[in-house]
């Protein structure tokens, strides 16, 4: 599609927890048994893959955890599959386990490494209740590559030939000019 001179691609918009989180090497554990050290973290690990390095690593109260890195995404991908979810705990720690205890507590947890804007993202989502309104269930579409001359306004004349605009946003920077993309949502695909 043209708008002026330029040439603009219009993709159909992507919800990020629908990306693909790409490929990793680096994984997270947690609820390590208290006697782990870096020999049988190695020995835990190293049949899925060649580890690249390793770190054992404390909270504040005591609990440890460690991040375990692979030199193939395969590898990684093995190990969450394989140890994710498994229960390290001593007959003698079973016993002692109160009935009502949140299996999170205590099985091994194994998983991609998240940043921090990650984990935040992601705590963010679990522990808010949506206050919006209803979201619009028509198309939303991704517009880049655009003037940073556009408006909200001349956008939703363009793209209105095509149907109902519910909403059309060009997002802006701090001087109040169009950043060079959009988001434009449609009352039916």
């Amino acid at each position: 599609m043209q708008i002026g001179d330029k040439t603009v691609e219009v993709h159909a918009f992507t919800k990020r927890e629908e990306r693909d989180p790409g490929t990793f090497t680096n994984i997270y554990v947690k609820n390590l048994p208290d006697d782990t050290d870096e020999a049988k973290l190695t020995s835990m690990f190293d049949g899925f893959g060649t580890i690249t390095s390793s770190a054992i690593l404390e909270d504040k109260i005591g609990r440890k955890f460690s991040f375990v890195n692979y030199d193939s995404t395969e590898a990684a991908a093995k190990a969450v599959a394989e140890l994710n979810g498994k229960d390290l705990r001593t007959d003698e720690q079973k016993a002692a386990t109160k009935e009502d205890a949140e299996p999170e507590s205590y099985l091994l947890y194994v998983g991609r490494a998240q940043t921090k804007a990650e984990r935040a993202r992601e705590l963010r989502q679990k522990t808010t209740q949506t206050t919006m309104g209803p979201r619009a269930q028509g198309v939303n579409l991704y517009v880049k590559n655009l003037d940073e001359s556009e408006t909200d306004e001349s956008l939703k004349e363009l793209f209105q030939p095509f149907g109902t605009v519910t909403s059309c946003v060009a997002v802006k920077d701090e001087k109040d000019k169009c950043k060079g993309f959009a988001f434009v949502c449609f009352s039916t695909p």
